[in-house]
């Protein structure tokens, strides 16, 4: 029994050097400065330039009237 009550003892004790310790302890990392290089996109294929395009012509402002028997076109009928 004196046995147990000095083991019980000694692990109390443990357990508040171990919370004092992480209260009062000195746990700072030093600081130091560290220089890694990187590289993005790892495994992925260079993309192709992209090729030049031209601009398409403008539409006329003022489509001249088709000569048809049926009936009116509308500027929407022209586009389709």
């Amino acid at each position: 029994m004196r046995l147990l009550r000095v083991v019980l003892v000694l692990v109390i004790l443990g357990l508040i050097g171990l919370t004092g310790y992480a209260y009062f302890g000195d746990m700072t990392a030093d600081p130091r400065e560290t220089r890694v290089p990187v590289e993005l996109d790892l495994g992925a294929p260079t993309p192709a330039p992209a090729l030049p395009v031209e601009p398409a012509p403008a539409a006329p402002a003022d489509p001249a009237p088709s000569q048809q028997s049926g009936p009116s076109t509308t500027s929407q009928d022209v586009l389709d």
